[in-house]
């Protein structure tokens, strides 16, 4: 694996209106978040989003659809994505993250120019039903093997602070061990009004023990810091690559906006850290 820090981005391709009550999440129709609500955007769209991205450094490039599958459309609809960005010839590791899929649809994806599949645990199998009650976890899990049983890259994380114990947050790794995903994204809640969660933000500190805690059981994964970086850690990130990350999300996440690609790339330069140029 190229020694670098490895850089994703991601493009919200469909936003919102989602079924599900998963309580962290602010793309589900039960809570009637303000957030910008649309079915698909313009595989073009997505293609120029991709090829700024990668002006900057991004090696992956993750397409994310809101709802709970990947139906009929919604695999067509990655696959001409997918296919479209890769004939453009950006040499982007493509991820696509649609939901629960089936291992028949999963082989379509990569068939067609998708490399990899993310689909988080999100937390703890016991602790789940207290923050979605619309799908299991075992749906998750099964959908993650599906994804290494279609032959494609498994990327897999989960969301510390939803209230979940240190208990809650070993289970969660030790479900990953078992999983073995090449990337796995650490995220931190951040408060949402609109959100029945009322946890508040995790401090510094404490964010930063799962990440070490992550790293001790995933030693080999390409550990990605998403969802919270810049809320927890503001402009003083050193220490999440002392601690074990050695990936980040470059750019705008799915209904919040990021820090400027440059400012990052600029921030993780000044550690005296270089930006991986392989995805391998």
């Amino acid at each position: 694996m190229d020694d670098g820090i490895f850089l994703c981005s991601i493009s919200n391709v469909s936003s919102g209106n989602c079924s599900e009550d998963c309580a962290y999440c602010a793309q589900s129709s039960h809570y009637h978040a303000d957030i910008e609500k649309y079915k698909f955007k313009a595989p073009e769209v997505v293609l120029k989003e991709a090829r700024a991205l990668k002006e900057f450094g991004a090696l992956g490039f993750c397409l994310v659809t809101a709802g709970r599958g990947l139906d009929d459309k919604k695999c067509d609809y990655i696959a001409k994505t997918a296919k479209m960005i890769k004939d453009d010839g950006l040499d982007l590791h493509i991820i696509a993250c649609c939901g629960r899929a089936d291992t028949e649809s999963l082989k379509y994806l990569k068939q067609n120019g998708v490399d990899s599949y993310n689909h988080n645990l999100e937390t703890a199998k016991d602790f789940f039903p207290k923050i979605c009650t619309t799908h299991p976890w075992k749906e998750r899990f099964e959908t993650c093997e599906n994804a290494l049983s279609a032959g494609l890259g498994l990327c897999s994380g989960g969301i510390f602070g939803l209230g979940e114990s240190w208990g809650d947050r070993i289970e969660l790794l030790k479900a990953l061990q078992i999983l073995s995903p090449h990337s796995v994204p650490v995220n931190f809640f951040i408060h949402n009004p609109a959100l029945p969660i009322s946890q508040t933000t995790l401090e510094p500190e404490e964010a930063l023990e799962c990440v070490v805690l992550a790293r001790e059981f995933l030693p080999k994964a390409r550990l990605m810091i998403a969802g919270g970086r810049e809320v927890v850690f503001g402009r003083e990130q050193k220490a999440l690559f002392e601690c074990g990350i050695n990936a980040v999300v470059l750019g705008d996440y799915l209904t919040t906006k990021g820090d400027s690609p440059q400012k990052d790339v600029d921030m993780i330069r000044s550690y005296g850290l270089e930006i991986a140029t392989s995805c391998h």
